[in-house]
């Protein structure tokens, strides 16, 4: 087992009634669950987003904390939350990574590797990402 180590789960999620594709509007949720399968409790400090649409269109997303909060998580234990992105394409890609420290000191980053973001696919399952 790693010392230092966050898994990452994404479900992503078209929005459908938040959509309209005749304005190339189109939302989508996404449920993060972070999962602290290292030996140290940490604290996600902060995250960066790359959004992609289909257009070759990236916009970067930095902020502290996860939905307004910096959870402080013990090893084995879990948080989850849900937030949301728009595209002007009906699919796209989201990329990332959370800046993560220890209650040790130690810094280190999580990375959230790329998931998909399709209006037109109704498959919407949960991938596990470390």
């Amino acid at each position: 087992m790693a010392k230092y180590q966050f898994r990452v789960e994404v479900t992503p999620r078209f929005l459908p009634d938040q959509s309209s594709a005749e304005q190339s509007h189109f939302v989508f949720s996404y449920t993060i669950t972070i999962t602290n399968t290292g030996e140290v409790t940490a604290q996600l400090i902060s995250r960066t987003w790359n959004v992609n649409d289909a257009n070759g269109h990236t916009e970067k997303v930095r902020g502290l904390g996860v939905v307004g909060h910096q959870p402080l998580l013990q090893p084995g234990e879990k948080f989850e939350y849900t937030s949301g992105t728009r595209l002007r394409t009906p699919t796209g890609t989201m990329h990332g990574t959370f800046f993560c420290v220890a209650e040790d000191g130690e810094k280190f980053d999580t990375d959230v590797p790329m998931f998909v973001l399709d209006a037109l696919s109704e498959s919407g399952g949960s991938r596990t990402l470390h």
